[in-house]
């Protein structure tokens, strides 16, 4: 049985945040029924939350912004729904990369949440939601020399090393879904207890996008929060 576990550490500087976690099983990207227009749609609609210029004046980038000066970061990390939003704020958005990116990156874009989707089955015991010691080893997509985390940095691990760091910054290539990934696991962050209905919103969009567009049935979404720590995404 494995887990996602949100470690003490983590709600002591954050009490309030809800996140929604997931699994999709036996996913392919060459059966899939997404329309051709889907990401370029997103990328319009994600200008609505970033209107404002600087873009840290926006609501969801400040949240983020003030959430990233309470922990260890490595310069210049910013959330990635940060980066997706900017992209889409000066007509550079993110482009079609396969379909099943593509269907949760829409969402991403046209809620403002960040959303990770790793390789489940490249995930090695518990997953943690937690602050690192220090040291810990994290090689990003794109990159073939490890890095390691500071101490104090908010980060997803595994029992191998680093899945995500500076939280929801960037992922890890261990884990990273690929064009032959078949099974999924999310977690998608809100940090503004104001925005809840938003976060329930986008859940559910990323359930129903991938029933219609990838044939797949989403049966276990769940939010975790401080009264509710633990969600199990394999037997």
């Amino acid at each position: 049985m494995q887990k996602i576990i949100i470690d003490q550490e983590f709600w002591d500087l954050f009490p309030d945040v809800e996140i929604a976690v997931m699994t999709a099983h036996n996913v392919d990207n060459n059966n899939a029924n997404v329309p051709d227009d889907l990401i370029q749609n997103a990328n319009e609609i994600a200008k609505k939350w970033v209107p404002d210029d600087p873009i840290s004046a926006n609501p969801v980038v400040k949240a983020w912004r003030d959430a990233y000066r309470k922990f260890k970061t490595k310069k210049g990390a910013r959330n990635a729904v940060e980066n997706l939003l900017k992209r889409a704020k000066n007509n550079k958005g993110v482009g079609n990369i396969n379909p099943v990116v593509d269907t949760y990156n829409s969402v991403s874009l046209e809620y403002a949440f960040p959303i990770a989707a790793e390789d489940l089955d490249k995930i090695v015991g518990d997953v943690h939601l937690t602050v690192a010691k220090g040291g810990e080893n994290f090689t990003p997509i794109g990159e073939d020399e490890p890095e390691e985390a500071l101490a104090g940095e908010v980060v997803y691990r595994d029992e191998k090393d680093i899945i995500s760091r500076c939280w929801a910054w960037r992922d890890s290539a261990r884990v990273a879904d690929t064009d032959s990934t078949k099974n999924l696991l999310f977690y998608m962050e809100n940090i503004q207890p104001d925005r809840k209905d938003d976060h329930v919103a986008a859940a559910k969009a990323l359930e129903t996008r991938f029933h219609d567009y990838l044939n797949i049935n989403i049966n276990d979404l769940t939010f975790l929060n401080k009264d509710n720590r633990e969600f199990v995404f394999a037997k």
